[in-house]
């Protein structure tokens, strides 16, 4: 398996992490179908969505698999009086992943993440790898020090 930018960053950061390959269905990119084929709790696994502020632009989100993002939370927390998600067809030119495939780290640009605070509650989280069908496992502490995430409360 050739590394991923995110792992890159990780290795270069001495960031203990795990690689959780798995089988990709293209017609069932949801979170849900990655934590059914890697066998972890859906809590644990961080889809990571992307999302553009009034004030402060381009951000990330990471909240839980199955959870829907309250964008007024995220407004509050980002700085921004609204926010909205960008559409599909930016994520890649924004980002440089694919939809299904994005990461919190290694992205074309840094911008802000932003974390589920219920990620505290756990010792291992799971997020894109930067691409389809691979999970990059670490603790929550380590990934916000990775990309200088802050954490709230972030879903419905």
């Amino acid at each position: 398996m050739k590394k991923t930018n995110a792992a890159r960053i990780l290795d270069n950061l001495k960031i203990t992490y795990e690689i959780k390959p798995y089988k990709v269905d293209l017609n069932d990119l949801s979170a849900i179908h990655v934590a059914s084929e890697v066998g972890m709790n859906i809590k644990m696994i961080f889809k990571t969505l992307v999302a553009r502020g009034d004030k402060n632009g381009i951000l990330m989100a990471c909240i839980p698999g199955d959870d829907e993002l309250d964008l007024k939370k995220l407004a509050v927390i980002s700085g921004n009086k609204r926010v909205e998600m960008v559409h599909m067809k930016e994520i890649q030119s924004l980002t440089g992943y694919i939809r299904g495939g994005c990461s919190p780290l290694g992205t074309k640009k840094t911008y802000p993440v932003y974390l589920d605070s219920s990620a505290l509650t756990l010792q291992q989280i799971a997020v894109s790898a930067g691409t389809r069908g691979e999970q990059l496992l670490l603790a929550p502490a380590d990934l916000i020090a990775a990309v200088n995430a802050k954490t709230a409360r972030l879903t419905k």
